[in-house]
C-alpha cells in the first residue's frame, strides 16, 4: 500500500461510482440489449465499458487541451451530453422500445451506453479534476486504480444483469423500458440544468 495513496484511491472510486452508477445502468442496458442474443449482449457489455474507459482515459490526459483547442467549455460539453441522452430517453418513453431489437446493425455499446451514459460529462469532469491533483506516482496509481475499479464494477453490473432479462420476458422489458426512459430523461434534464447554471454563474 506504500505505492498507492489509499485515501485518494477510495475517493476516486466512490466519486466515479456514484456518478457513473453501475446499478442504475442495469435497466437501461437491459432495455437497449433486449431482443439480441446473450452473446451479443455480453459483447456489448465489455464494449461499452471499453469505450467508456478509453474516453475517460483520453480526457484524463488530454481533456483540457482538447476543450481549449476546440474552444469548448465544460458546461457546453455537459449540455451536449444531456441533450443526447434526452433524445434516447424520449424514444424509450414514447413507445419505441422495439427499436433496439429492430436495428440489429446499430451498436448501442458505443452510443448511448459507452458515451455519454457511462463516460458522461460528470465522469469526465470529475476525472479531469482528480488528474489536476496528481503530484506523485502514488497519486497517479491511486487515480488509475480507481478508474479501473469503477469500470470493472460497471462491466460486472451489465454482464450479470443478463439472467434478469430471461426472467422478466416481454412484459417486463416494456416496464423496464419505461423506467429506463424516465431515469434517462431525469439524468439528461439534470445535466442540462447544471450546464445552464454554470453558464449563468460564468456570466455573473
Amino acid at each position: 500500500m506504500n505505492l498507492v495513496d489509499g485515501v485518494l484511491l477510495v475517493e476516486v472510486f466512490v466519486t466515479l461510482f456514484v456518478i457513473m452508477d453501475p446499478v442504475g445502468t442495469v435497466p437501461i442496458f437491459l432495455t437497449l440489449t433486449s431482443g439480441r442474443s446473450a452473446a451479443t449482449s455480453r459483447r456489448y457489455a465489455w464494449q461499452a465499458v471499453s469505450v467508456s474507459f478509453l474516453v475517460i482515459t483520453a480526457f484524463a490526459f488530454f481533456g483540457q487541451q482538447i476543450l481549449s483547442y476546440l474552444h469548448i467549455s465544460l458546461p457546453a460539453l455537459q449540455c451536449a451530453g444531456g441533450l443526447l441522452l434526452l433524445l434516447v430517453a424520449l424514444e424509450l418513453l414514447t413507445g419505441k422500445e422495439g427499436e433496439p431489437t429492430a436495428n440489429q446493425d446499430s451498436n448501442v455499446a458505443l452510443v448511448p451506453l459507452g458515451t455519454p451514459l457511462l463516460a458522461g460529462p460528470g465522469a469526465i469532469v470529475a476525472t479531469m479534476l482528480f488528474v489536476k491533483e496528481i503530484d506523485s506516482t502514488k497519486e497517479l496509481t491511486a487515480v488509475s486504480l480507481g478508474i479501473i475499479g469503477v469500470h470493472l464494477a460497471l462491466w460486472a453490473a451489465m454482464r450479470y444483469s443478463l439472467p434478469i432479462l430471461k426472467v422478466i420476458r416481454d412484459g417486463g422489458v416494456m416496464l423496464v423500458t419505461r423506467i429506463a426512459g424516465l431515469l434517462l430523461s431525469a439524468i439528461a434534464v439534470q445535466l442540462v440544468a447544471d450546464a445552464v447554471r454554470a453558464f449563468i454563474a460564468g456570466e455573473g
